[in-house]
């Protein structure tokens, strides 16, 4: 990363006609999310602030989007220019990258390449060559052909000194610009070329959203199974999907003994192809003594997000001869669907004994049993 600030501004604020979904096309459905909060997942972390533009039509909506990340929403302009002259008043970098909120494809690294070059040689704006013939026409008849290996199509993201690009912008005027390097030419320099990247298109139409794109592209539903078992020994309650519940034992355990938590947590990593919750929380981390298994849950919750999977639904089984649990189940779905943020609806939580047969049958301990679904 950059060794200045840095600042990032996305441009939120346009309509998106051409799309053809009677409302700003960054709010259309992309892979199961809007799709400008691909872009924001793209830019988490990128900078030292991360300003976006929205008009006063979808500010509710965009501020609400821009919440989980931290990034501060402003009212933009009626045309481009005018969103990123707004943008510019507000940020306090060094460097400044700007980058267009319909292209959600790009990566981590043309980010990075973006900040760095920048820092170097002023500016740094990404662009891909031209590999077609070149040519340039009039009433549908071909007029002149160029030399295409001069021609780039110009991207997003574009990264400049921010002094440079203000000083650029505020020397406009008036004028119209269709991207940033066009004013930073005008005004200041001919800007820095970077290599970008064919992947890093533009959502313009309609059949955009409906392309494969690796990069987001859902991995498809998938499902994992967990079971855990504590034997009873000294206390007198028992944490159940973290609800306390008055009884003659405790579970004996390296943490709160909470089966439940413990089941689904490795029904979780293992429907997202990861390794057991022992890996991951060791019963030999002193560390880890007594602690309240529902902050281990939502860690896990967050390794899935590095997975780009979330839950999809719950379905859990206890069975243990005592206590007796129906009057705690309802308690124990708000706290399960709290934790990984699902409604209510999608958690079921069963109890029953065995009557009185084997290790929970002769009320040895708890077991737990529990399958989940995953969803990109």
């Amino acid at each position: 990363m950059a060794k200045n600030k840095t600042s990032v501004i996305i441009l939120a604020a346009g309509k998106g006609e051409r799309a053809g979904f009677g409302k700003n096309k960054l709010l259309a459905p992309l892979y199961g999310a809007p799709a400008i909060f691909h872009t924001f997942e793209k830019f988490k972390g990128c900078g030292d602030e991360v300003i976006v533009t929205s008009s006063s039509e979808d500010f509710e909506e965009i501020g609400a989007l821009c919440l989980p990340f931290g990034y501060t929403v402003i009212t933009g302009g009626s045309t481009r220019t005018e969103s990123v002259k707004k943008a510019l008043e507000k940020i306090t970098g060094d460097i400044v990258i700007i980058h267009d909120g319909a292209r959600p494809f790009v990566s981590g690294e043309l980010i990075l390449k973006c900040f760095n070059e920048a820092e170097k040689y002023g500016s740094a704006v990404s662009a891909v060559k031209f590999t077609d013939t070149a040519v340039y026409a009039e009433n549908g008849e071909i007029t002149e052909r160029t030399e295409r290996d001069k021609l780039y199509r110009v991207q997003t993201p574009q990264a400049f000194r921010a002094d440079e690009i203000k000083k650029a912008y505020s020397l406009a005027g008036t004028d119209v610009f269709t991207d940033d390097s066009a004013v930073y030419g005008k005004f200041i320099r001919p800007p820095h070329i970077t290599e970008g990247e064919e992947s890093n298109i533009k959502l313009t139409y309609k059949e955009d959203f409906n392309r494969e794109f690796p990069q987001i592209a859902c991995k498809g539903s998938r499902a994992g199974f967990g079971i855990d078992t504590h034997a009873f020994g000294k206390g007198n309650f028992v944490t159940l999907a973290g609800v306390k519940i008055p009884h003659s034992a405790g579970l004996i355990a390296h943490s709160d003994g909470d089966v439940i938590y413990h089941a689904l947590a490795d029904a979780l990593l293992s429907a997202a192809g990861l390794k057991d919750i022992g890996t991951y929380f060791p019963d030999t981390n002193e560390n880890l003594r007594g602690i309240n298994s529902g902050i281990i849950l939502k860690k896990i919750i967050e390794m899935l997000k590095e997975t780009a999977y979330s839950v999809g639904n719950v379905s859990i089984t206890v069975q243990a001869e005592s206590p007796r649990l129906s009057p705690y189940i309802d308690e124990m779905r708000k706290n399960i669907s709290k934790i990984c943020g699902l409604e209510t609806d999608d958690v079921a939580v069963a109890a029953g004994t065995c009557e009185k047969l084997g290790f929970v049958g002769n009320n040895l301990g708890i077991t737990a049993y529990c399958a989940v679904s995953l969803k990109n």
